[in-house]
């Protein structure tokens, strides 16, 4: 499971925003950099960390010993949570798990050194592992 190794800010602040502000376009790594075929989100959401693993694991898989896997994303943003059956009020939760913000057009992960037919195959089935809209694209 992916988390910073040390943190300035244990707890971060909500940041409620708009899903038009959230649908904008990322501007941020949006282009193929380091592998041949990537996965591309069309949608917006939250990214856990244990998600990131899962895609990790089948994209492993692909890779075998040939190919090179780069993962474009790292959960950074701490999302809080209390104990059930806890009163209101008495603070925030604790830091539960981490996230990361993806928006559409950041590409999420890239490989490389594999063939053509099995990488598209394999990043299918890790785009269904994210709980987002996802496009599968060469360089």
């Amino acid at each position: 499971m992916l988390f910073p190794k040390k943190v300035k800010h244990r707890k971060w602040q909500t940041q409620r925003k708009s899903a038009k502000r959230l649908n904008r376009p990322d501007t941020r790594g949006t282009t193929i950099v380091f592998g041949s075929f990537g996965l591309k989100a069309l949608s917006s959401a939250r990214v856990t960390s244990n998600q990131i693993e899962s895609v990790r694991k089948v994209l492993t898989r692909a890779t075998a010993k040939t190919g090179k896997l780069s993962i474009r994303i790292f959960p950074d943003r701490p999302v809080t949570a209390k104990p059930a059956e806890v009163g209101m009020g008495s603070g925030k939760g604790d830091p539960k798990h981490y996230v990361f913000e993806v928006r559409p057009g950041r590409i999420l992960f890239e490989i490389d050194g594999v063939p053509e037919n099995i990488a598209r195959a394999y990043l299918r089935q890790a785009g269904m592992k994210l709980p987002i809209k996802t496009a599968i694209i060469a360089r």
